[in-house]
């Protein structure tokens, strides 16, 4: 049987995430959404998750292009002098490896993230990191580890399968899934290790931004038996802080697209989120908006 959830990241970063969320989820087929505790607009995010109950809400993870949750002061090796988290990742790799210091503030911040969200009083369906930094094993193992005092059950594993890709689209490049496949696999093993859920497989990566209409039902079409995610990025609209060149509006589109619901019929896909497949005692959410 095919099983698929269909994700949002950056919930909360601005209203226009919101907006689409709440749009998609309601009328489309969004199932779950990974929530910016620290994000512009985490609150009205959190506000809409509470009056769409069904709606499968996680942490995304914020270390790097965002702002901490602890103040600046408290994780000075993390952040530059505008008290923003430094976006030199392989960098900051390099800082975790050398500073003792820098490993014990990130462990701290970590935690602070795991604290809000648990502050929201929202059930916890799954983790992930912004721009996959929990690839790092360091982040990786912290996610694990301080993840399972505040209840989590699942996490996102960024392993691409290009071959279905490639039926959809035949030019589409290797390399990149390649490169990360090492990685994703490594952090797999370390996550069903620590017993947490994961998916067999993630979409999203190569289309980063535009997952189009004929991308999404060609995703489907071609989904392997098994348990999928596909994540995307909808809002109504570019935002401050949006990603140049992503094509957030089409994002929201494809997800409330006739066709697109279609094509989750015509496969008898069972949707939900993590924590619906990760147990089978949690009730499925309503199917109706993939009616």
């Amino acid at each position: 049987m095919q099983r698929l959830i269909v994700t949002a990241d950056d919930f909360g970063a601005a209203v226009e995430v919101n907006e689409a969320v709440e749009a998609a989820h309601r009328t489309g087929i969004l199932t779950a959404a990974s929530l910016m505790v620290g994000g512009a607009a985490a609150e009205d995010a959190v506000a809409r998750a509470r009056r769409n109950p069904d709606l499968r809400v996680g942490l995304h993870l914020v270390l790097v292009e965002g702002r901490p949750t602890l103040p600046p002061e408290s994780v000075s090796r993390l952040v530059d002098a505008s008290g923003s988290f430094r976006c030199d990742m392989a960098a900051m790799g390099a800082t975790f490896a050398t500073s003792a210091a820098a490993r014990r503030q990130l462990a701290a911040e970590i935690t602070a993230q795991f604290e809000a969200f648990r502050a929201t009083g929202l059930a916890l369906d799954h983790c992930n990191a912004h721009k996959h930094y929990h690839l790092h094993p360091l982040i990786g193992n912290l996610i694990a580890s301080i993840g399972r005092s505040y209840g989590l059950r699942a996490a996102r594993v960024p392993l691409e399968p290009a071959a279905i890709l490639r039926k959809i689209e035949p030019g589409t490049p290797r390399m990149a899934a390649l490169a990360l496949a090492p990685w994703a696999l490594l952090l797999r093993r370390r996550f069903r290790a620590a017993g947490l859920f994961t998916s067999d497989r993630v979409f999203g990566l190569q289309w980063s931004g535009a997952m189009t209409r004929a991308r999404l039902c060609g995703l489907i079409a071609h989904l392997p038996p098994g348990l999928s995610e596909i994540y995307l990025h909808p809002a109504t609209g570019p935002y401050v802080g949006s990603a140049p060149g992503y094509r957030y509006r089409e994002e929201l589109e494809a997800l409330t697209a006739p066709e697109v619901a279609a094509a989750c019929r015509e496969r008898a896909l069972r949707l939900g989120g993590f924590a619906d497949f990760a147990n089978s005692q949690v009730p499925a959410p309503s199917l109706h908006r993939a009616a």
